[in-house]
Protein backbone atom coordinates (compact mmCIF):
# COMPACT_ATOMS: atom_id res chain seq x y z
CA UNK A 1 0.00 0.00 0.00
CA UNK A 2 1.48 3.34 -0.78
CA UNK A 3 1.37 6.35 1.49
CA UNK A 4 -1.31 8.05 -0.44
CA UNK A 5 -3.43 5.52 0.02
CA UNK A 6 -2.92 4.90 3.42
CA UNK A 7 -3.92 8.74 4.14
CA UNK A 8 -6.50 8.42 2.13
CA UNK A 9 -8.31 5.44 4.18
CA UNK A 10 -7.04 7.04 7.44
CA UNK A 11 -8.97 10.54 6.16
CA UNK A 12 -11.86 8.58 4.96
CA UNK A 13 -12.29 6.59 8.29
CA UNK A 14 -11.94 9.75 11.09
CA UNK A 15 -14.31 11.79 8.21
CA UNK A 16 -17.09 8.90 8.41
CA UNK A 17 -16.34 8.69 11.77
CA UNK A 18 -16.95 12.27 12.87
CA UNK A 19 -19.87 12.80 11.12
CA UNK A 20 -21.69 9.46 13.01
CA UNK A 21 -20.37 11.42 16.26
CA UNK A 22 -21.73 14.39 15.35
CA UNK A 23 -25.20 13.08 14.72
CA UNK A 24 -25.08 10.51 18.18
CA UNK A 25 -23.18 12.11 20.78
CA UNK A 26 -25.71 14.00 23.67
CA UNK A 27 -23.54 16.89 24.35
CA UNK A 28 -24.14 19.84 21.45
CA UNK A 29 -20.71 21.48 22.23
CA UNK A 30 -18.65 17.74 21.48
CA UNK A 31 -20.97 17.22 18.26
CA UNK A 32 -19.46 20.70 17.11
CA UNK A 33 -16.29 19.73 17.93
CA UNK A 34 -16.84 16.61 15.80
CA UNK A 35 -18.50 18.77 12.83
CA UNK A 36 -14.72 20.65 13.16
CA UNK A 37 -12.79 17.26 12.89
CA UNK A 38 -15.12 16.08 10.02
CA UNK A 39 -13.81 19.42 7.88
CA UNK A 40 -10.46 19.03 8.55
CA UNK A 41 -10.36 14.96 7.14
CA UNK A 42 -12.41 16.30 4.35
CA UNK A 43 -9.96 19.09 3.46
CA UNK A 44 -7.27 16.15 3.75
CA UNK A 45 -8.86 14.16 1.47
CA UNK A 46 -9.03 17.54 -1.20
CA UNK A 47 -5.68 18.11 -0.72
CA UNK A 48 -4.94 14.05 -2.02
CA UNK A 49 -6.96 15.24 -4.92
CA UNK A 50 -4.81 17.49 -6.07
CA UNK A 51 -7.84 20.62 -5.24
CA UNK A 52 -6.10 21.98 -2.66
CA UNK A 53 -8.27 25.47 -3.00
CA UNK A 54 -11.32 23.25 -2.13
CA UNK A 55 -9.26 22.34 0.79
CA UNK A 56 -7.93 25.87 2.45
CA UNK A 57 -11.87 27.34 1.74
CA UNK A 58 -12.91 24.10 3.87
CA UNK A 59 -11.28 25.18 6.89
CA UNK A 60 -11.16 28.61 6.23
CA UNK A 61 -14.60 28.87 5.77
CA UNK A 62 -16.51 26.11 7.18
CA UNK A 63 -14.05 25.80 10.05
CA UNK A 64 -12.79 29.26 10.96
CA UNK A 65 -16.12 31.11 10.92
CA UNK A 66 -19.09 28.88 10.61
CA UNK A 67 -18.43 26.13 12.86
CA UNK A 68 -16.40 28.04 15.49
CA UNK A 69 -19.96 30.42 15.12
CA UNK A 70 -21.60 27.13 16.18
CA UNK A 71 -19.80 26.41 18.62
CA UNK A 72 -20.36 30.01 20.27
CA UNK A 73 -24.02 30.40 20.23
CA UNK A 74 -24.31 26.38 21.54
CA UNK A 75 -21.86 27.41 24.69
CA UNK A 76 -23.20 31.16 25.02
CA UNK A 77 -27.15 30.60 24.26
CA UNK A 78 -29.46 28.77 26.81
CA UNK A 79 -31.01 25.98 24.79
CA UNK A 80 -33.07 23.51 26.33
CA UNK A 81 -32.17 20.63 23.98
CA UNK A 82 -34.83 18.31 26.06
CA UNK A 83 -37.10 20.11 25.35
CA UNK A 84 -35.89 20.01 21.46
CA UNK A 85 -36.03 16.43 21.38
CA UNK A 86 -39.04 15.92 23.13
CA UNK A 87 -40.81 17.05 19.14
CA UNK A 88 -38.58 14.17 17.21
CA UNK A 89 -41.55 12.17 17.41
CA UNK A 90 -44.04 14.27 15.81
CA UNK A 91 -41.67 14.82 13.01
CA UNK A 92 -40.24 11.31 12.79
CA UNK A 93 -42.99 10.37 9.63
CA UNK A 94 -41.44 13.39 7.26
CA UNK A 95 -38.06 12.81 8.32
CA UNK A 96 -38.17 9.47 7.48
CA UNK A 97 -39.78 10.28 4.03
CA UNK A 98 -37.22 12.75 3.20
CA UNK A 99 -34.41 10.63 4.56
CA UNK A 100 -35.67 7.60 2.16
CA UNK A 101 -36.05 10.09 -1.09
CA UNK A 102 -32.23 11.16 -0.37
CA UNK A 103 -31.41 7.61 0.54
CA UNK A 104 -32.79 6.31 -3.26
CA UNK A 105 -30.80 9.26 -5.28
CA UNK A 106 -27.71 8.32 -3.78
CA UNK A 107 -28.16 4.84 -4.78
CA UNK A 108 -29.56 5.59 -8.21
CA UNK A 109 -25.92 7.80 -8.78
CA UNK A 110 -23.61 4.86 -6.88
CA UNK A 111 -25.32 2.31 -9.53
CA UNK A 112 -24.87 4.77 -12.29
CA UNK A 113 -21.62 5.90 -11.50
CA UNK A 114 -18.49 4.96 -14.32
CA UNK A 115 -14.94 5.87 -13.32
CA UNK A 116 -13.52 7.55 -16.24
CA UNK A 117 -9.40 6.50 -16.53
CA UNK A 118 -8.54 9.96 -18.18
CA UNK A 119 -10.00 12.34 -16.09
CA UNK A 120 -7.15 11.12 -13.09
CA UNK A 121 -4.66 13.08 -15.58
CA UNK A 122 -6.92 16.02 -15.35
CA UNK A 123 -7.46 16.71 -11.84
CA UNK A 124 -4.98 19.39 -11.16
CA UNK A 125 -5.69 21.19 -14.46
CA UNK A 126 -8.67 23.30 -14.18
CA UNK A 127 -7.21 25.16 -17.26
CA UNK A 128 -6.46 22.33 -19.74
CA UNK A 129 -4.05 25.59 -21.53
CA UNK A 130 -1.54 26.55 -18.54
CA UNK A 131 -0.74 23.34 -16.88
CA UNK A 132 1.99 24.68 -15.14
CA UNK A 133 -0.10 26.89 -13.15
CA UNK A 134 -1.15 25.62 -9.74
CA UNK A 135 -5.09 25.23 -9.19
CA UNK A 136 -5.33 27.78 -6.87
CA UNK A 137 -3.82 30.37 -9.43
CA UNK A 138 -5.56 29.08 -12.05
CA UNK A 139 -9.02 29.38 -10.49
CA UNK A 140 -8.16 33.24 -9.26
CA UNK A 141 -7.15 33.49 -12.92
CA UNK A 142 -10.71 32.81 -14.43
CA UNK A 143 -12.49 34.36 -10.87
CA UNK A 144 -10.89 37.83 -11.37
CA UNK A 145 -10.91 37.60 -15.26
CA UNK A 146 -13.62 36.13 -17.04
CA UNK A 147 -16.17 35.75 -13.44
CA UNK A 148 -15.10 39.71 -12.35
CA UNK A 149 -18.37 40.82 -12.84
CA UNK A 150 -20.32 38.54 -11.34
CA UNK A 151 -17.81 37.88 -8.58
CA UNK A 152 -18.39 41.38 -7.92
CA UNK A 153 -21.84 40.95 -7.80
CA UNK A 154 -21.29 38.35 -5.29
CA UNK A 155 -19.71 40.38 -2.85
CA UNK A 156 -22.27 43.45 -3.75
CA UNK A 157 -24.87 40.80 -2.41
CA UNK A 158 -22.92 39.45 0.29
CA UNK A 159 -22.51 42.98 1.44
CA UNK A 160 -26.28 44.42 1.50
CA UNK A 161 -27.13 40.81 3.28
CA UNK A 162 -24.83 41.73 5.99
CA UNK A 163 -25.59 45.51 7.05
CA UNK A 164 -29.44 44.25 6.19
CA UNK A 165 -28.97 41.58 9.05
CA UNK A 166 -27.24 44.02 11.52
CA UNK A 167 -29.95 46.94 10.99
CA UNK A 168 -32.99 44.29 11.46
CA UNK A 169 -31.14 43.05 15.01
CA UNK A 170 -30.35 46.38 16.12
CA UNK A 171 -32.59 47.24 18.82
CA UNK A 172 -32.03 50.89 20.67
CA UNK A 173 -33.20 50.20 24.40
CA UNK A 174 -33.65 52.92 27.11
CA UNK A 175 -31.21 53.59 29.79
CA UNK A 176 -28.39 52.33 27.69
CA UNK A 177 -25.40 54.40 27.31
CA UNK A 178 -24.00 54.83 23.82
CA UNK A 179 -20.84 56.34 22.52
CA UNK A 180 -21.36 60.20 20.68
CA UNK A 181 -18.32 60.78 18.86
CA UNK A 182 -19.57 63.96 17.94
CA UNK A 183 -19.59 64.97 21.90
CA UNK A 184 -16.07 63.10 22.67
CA UNK A 185 -14.15 65.21 20.01
CA UNK A 186 -15.67 68.56 20.68
CA UNK A 187 -14.78 68.69 24.17
CA UNK A 188 -12.69 70.90 25.69
CA UNK A 189 -10.38 70.77 29.08
CA UNK A 190 -13.07 73.34 30.42
CA UNK A 191 -15.90 70.69 30.23
CA UNK A 192 -13.64 67.44 31.08
CA UNK A 193 -11.62 68.61 33.62
CA UNK A 194 -12.18 70.08 37.34
CA UNK A 195 -9.66 71.47 40.09
CA UNK A 196 -10.29 72.06 43.32
CA UNK A 197 -8.38 73.03 45.96
CA UNK A 198 -8.14 70.12 48.51
CA UNK A 199 -7.32 70.93 52.56
CA UNK A 200 -4.81 69.09 54.35
CA UNK A 201 -5.83 66.30 56.12
CA UNK A 202 -9.02 66.12 54.29
CA UNK A 203 -10.32 64.35 51.35
CA UNK A 204 -12.93 64.93 48.72
CA UNK A 205 -16.31 64.45 49.32
CA UNK A 206 -18.31 62.65 46.54
CA UNK A 207 -20.93 64.91 44.89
Amino acid sequence: MSIASAFFYLFAIMTVASAVMVITVRNPVHSVLFLILAFFNSAGLFILLGAEFIAMILVVVYVGAVAVLFLFVVMMLDVDFAELRGGFAKYLPVAGLIGGILLAQLLLVVSAWTFAPEGVLHITEPIPAVASVPNAEAIGRVLYTRYIYFFQLAGLILLVAMVGAIVLTLRHRVGVKRQNIGEQVGRDPNSAIEVKKVETGRGIGMG
